[in-house]
């Protein structure tokens, strides 16, 4: 087992989070060497991370004088470089393993410095798949908080009236920005937040990452795509929904019917030892036999924006989107996987239909996470 080395916080470095499940938002050391776990950081810190249950060599910062550090260096970044620099040295680190967002700057510190470090991110990303029982806890809270705010989102839906065209709530005009500020605070109320998540209607639906805008109008497509973090680990959830205000035309009607049938059939096939790619695959195959068009159909080189011309889905854990990949690329599941799985149909210019689910890859198939209705109308 080779030697270990992240420089960060946990804020901003999901593979940092990962070794110690405790938010702390300045840089510190991680490591693990000839086998041993060590955590060199300010004191002030050391308490809230044992109190976390976290069992690993604790070494003060204090104890490499950076007062002096900082007399004989000439900004902060220097000086930053230097403190970690003396405490690779202590550590006796020769050679180490480092994540892809190792800082850079330190990087060069050290390897001036004779410590050679290899950039290997698979090496990361194969102990964050299978997710340990504080991790997929948390996933589940912030699914529940997702649902949570999906259910807030319809209801406002099905409470609109028709006003000049479009939907009021309450003497309010019905725009997607109302319905943000609904679903951020049944977020909070379950203890996860979110810096953004998609509210579209109308043709943005049609785009898969327009984060949405403006008033829902009659006869409208209303698309939501919430991703919300558990504040106490960390972890995301992920889900889509669509949904219709008044009516709307059979077209979206049969992406609706489509993506759930493409849905169900993931379900169905998800197990270890299946790759991503493979699943990818099956769900090309399927839309591809319906007449539309895919990722894995269109010429090569050309630009898809109507099918299906986005992966089949991605892991969800620390990072709203991590390993595996279940598209162009993937990798075999393994148990402990847990995976959002979003196909969807989409005609620009129009609209379109997603419908994204969680699931948790187990020994002899997969636990569905999300539990939520599926139907297009809301009345």
């Amino acid at each position: 087992m080779p030697d270990v080395l992240i420089i960060g916080d946990t804020e901003r470095m999901a593979d940092l989070r990962h070794e110690v499940p405790v938010q702390i938002t300045d840089s510190f050391l991680y490591g693990e060497v000839n086998g041993q776990r060590v955590i060199a950081i300010f004191d002030f810190e050391i308490d809230r991370i044992r109190e976390a249950g976290i069992e690993a060599e604790f070494r003060p910062m204090e104890h490499y004088k950076p007062e002096v550090i900082a007399r004989e260096t000439s900004d902060a970044y220097s000086f930053r470089n230097e403190l970690f620099r003396r405490v690779a040295r202590d550590l006796g680190l020769a050679q180490a393993v480092v994540p892809r967002c190792f800082p850079l700057g330190i990087a060069d510190h050290l390897r001036a410095d004779g410590i050679e470090l290899d950039v290997d991110q698979r090496f990361f990303d194969d102990r964050r798949r299978v997710k340990n029982a504080q991790e997929l806890a948390g996933i589940r809270r912030a699914q529940r908080a997702a649902e949570a705010g999906m259910a807030t989102a319809r209801e406002l839906l099905q409470r609109a009236e028709p006003r000049n065209g479009g939907y009021s709530v309450g003497g309010e005009a019905l725009t997607c920005e109302l319905i943000k500020e609904h679903v951020e605070r049944a977020f909070a109320a379950h203890g996860s937040t979110a810096d953004d998540f998609i509210v579209s209607h109308g043709a943005q639906t049609a785009v898969g990452h327009d984060m949405g805008h403006g008033a829902i109008e009659t006869d409208d497509v209303v698309m939501l795509d919430l991703f919300p973090r558990d504040r106490e680990s960390a972890c995301f959830a992920d889900m889509t929904r669509t949904f219709v205000v008044g009516s709307v035309g059979g077209e979206l009607r049969e992406y609706h019917g489509r993506c759930k049938e493409a849905l169900d059939l993931c379900v169905e096939q998800i197990r270890p030892g299946l790759d991503g790619r493979e699943l990818h695959r099956m769900v090309s195959d399927f839309f591809a036999g319906h007449g539309y068009p895919t990722q894995l159909t269109k010429p090569e080189g050309s630009v898809l924006k109507d099918g299906f011309y986005h992966a089949t889905g991605h892991g969800v854990g620390l990072a709203v989107h991590e390993q595996p990949g279940i598209g162009r690329v993937g990798e075999p599941f393994v148990a402990g996987d847990v995976l959002a799985i979003e196909p969807g149909l989409y005609r620009n210019g129009v609209g379109g239909v997603r419908l994204e689910d969680l699931v948790v890859v187990t020994d002899d198939g997969c636990e569905v996470l999300t539990a939520f209705p599926y139907e297009l109308d809301v009345r």
